[in-house]
């Protein structure tokens, strides 16, 4: 089991004497017992959790001994996560942790870093109640560092010699309880008048590696008011989406391989529709691989999908069309298929291929290859122009399919309408910044359309689904029948509506962003 909570401090240098801190709100100051910490950090033999501001510990001593991973959330907060110390596995961090920074180390082996002595004398803040407002803590730490240097890799400097060491220091460290930031700011004036200045380290990790070479994760400048600088800022949104995501998927989390899947999308969606603003070879590279990571994702979201759909179509049936244990087997069925493609999205997501795409996305959002276009033209106009083409190739694709006769070829032109208004609707999702409203107004028209479609697809595939499958038994075959049926009216009744959305994604006013 892991608990996750916010903690909130500031850490502090110096060798003034401390002040009393009898401060507003604070009714008294109390000592408390002092601690002796014990702590083991550890990282890649390159350090990229550090390089990250993650730190990953296992501790004794204390009041919360076990393992503790910390991510970085604002200036002074960050969240813990923390899980108990496992016997007979001592140097193994716990599985929920572990997937937790998978993401980041990208095959590579979680090793001790830094061993972190620490003797910490400490005064409790307490309000007018005698519950704890902040703790101020004295620590006195020594480190060792721990291993070899790293072997270097790209992006990663090398030193000459074993980074094996020791050092120590004392800190003033300040942590929130009860109190809130006010609270802290006082606290830091309190404490600066006495002579302490904030502390150059966010961590104490990161104070006994400072001398150890780190991988360097430095963003271009973001090109402000040109139509590159806009795309970048939201390529670099989504791929951070993306990382985040990742360990909410190896964890089975509710719905977190449907948010992932159209991160995805939407990821690639930008990178097809902003393409001229960018080196071709390089987007339509990123493009390919990230189509496969969202195949495999949307195997698994396809089958939650159609569970989902079936077993919402049972429930809306009469009691006389509902026979057997059909809604039981529909869910369960489609259960295990979710599994077994979710246990090989988690394979996917360990595999070399995705580690390279992850790389590439983050050197790509980092400095990416603009071409002249990015910066020629004002951004609304060049936007404007991109989502023309995407309204275009949307009503192409739609006209095509309204053309045919009702049929599987239908039904697949539909879906590639589908998938063309999706695009468009992430297309001017980059555009907001410029144009608010209108960009808004484009997105809303379009999701009204990518819906429709889905809700015919989802039809499609669910009476496919039920001709595929029907089940063993009369009473199933009966309820399998009556559903198609459903399905069915369900496709024509959003086939009904496209005329209607047509004309509300057409015309050339709604694309202008200008």
């Amino acid at each position: 089991m892991s608990a996750k909570q916010l903690e909130t401090e500031r850490k502090f240098d110096g060798t003034a004497a401390l002040p009393s801190l009898e401060l507003p709100g604070v009714a008294k100051v109390v000592p408390a017992d002092p601690q002796d910490l014990d702590a083991v950090y550890y990282d890649t033999a390159d350090l990229d959790l550090l390089s990250r501001r993650i730190t990953l510990r296992r501790r004794t001593g204390g009041r919360d001994a076990g393992w503790h991973l910390k991510l970085p959330a604002d200036t002074d907060s960050r969240e813990e996560i923390h899980a108990p110390l496992e016997a007979g596995a001592p140097d193994r961090a716990p599985a929920a942790l572990a997937a937790r920074v998978a993401v980041f180390l990208r095959g590579d082996a979680l090793v001790p870093v830094v061993r972190l002595r620490t003797h910490r004398r400490r005064r409790l803040l307490l309000d007018r109640r005698g519950k704890p407002l902040a703790e101020l803590a004295e620590d006195q730490v020594e480190a060792r560092i721990l291993g070899p240097a790293p072997a270097g890799r790209p992006g990663h400097a090398a030193p000459d010699a074993d980074r094996a060491g020791s050092t120590s220091w004392t800190e003033v460290e300040v942590e929130l309880e009860g109190g809130d930031t006010a609270l802290l700011d006082r606290i830091e004036r309190a404490l600066t008048a006495a002579g302490l200045g904030r502390a150059d380290y966010p961590s104490k990790l990161a104070r006994a590696l400072q001398d150890v070479p780190k991988p360097t994760r430095e963003l271009a400048p973001l090109r402000v008011g040109t139509p590159g600088g806009l795309v970048t800022g939201r390529i670099r949104e989504l791929v951070d989406d993306l990382l985040t995501l990742d360990p909410s998927v190896r964890l089975d989390e509710p719905d977190s391989v449907h948010r992932m899947r159209v991160t995805a999308r939407r990821l690639r969606s930008t990178l097809k529709a902003h393409r001229r603003l960018f080196d071709h070879g390089r987007t339509d590279a990123l493009a390919t691989e990230i189509r496969w990571l969202g195949r495999s994702l949307g195997t698994a979201r396809d089958q939650e999908v159609l569970g989902e759909h079936l077993v919402t179509a049972l429930d809306a049936l009469p009691d006389r069309f509902r026979r057997g244990s059909s809604r039981g087997e529909v869910s369960a069925h489609y259960a295990r298929a979710y599994r077994q493609a979710w246990e090989q999205v988690v394979r996917d997501l360990g595999s070399v291929r995705y580690h390279s795409l992850l790389n590439e996305l983050e050197a790509f959002a980092a400095d990416p290859p603009l071409t002249a276009r990015a910066d020629r033209s004002k951004p609304r106009k060049r936007l404007s122009r991109t989502l023309r083409h995407e309204q275009r190739r949307t009503l192409e694709r739609l006209d095509a399919a309204l053309g045919l006769d009702s049929g599987p070829a239908r039904d697949a032109a539909l879906h590639d309408a589908r998938k063309a208004a999706k695009r468009a609707r992430y297309a001017a999702e980059a555009a907001r910044p410029t144009a608010p409203k209108r960009a808004r107004k484009f997105e809303k028209r379009m999701k009204q359309l990518q819906r429709v479609l889905g809700g015919h697809q989802d039809a499609v595939v669910a009476r496919q689904a039920l001709l595929d499958r029907p089940g063993p038994g009369e009473d199933l075959a009966f309820t399998s029948g009556v559903l198609y049926a459903m399905q069915q009216r369900d496709a024509e009744q959003a086939e009904r509506l496209l005329p209607t959305l047509r004309r509300r994604v057409s015309g050339p006013r709604l694309a202008r962003l200008t």
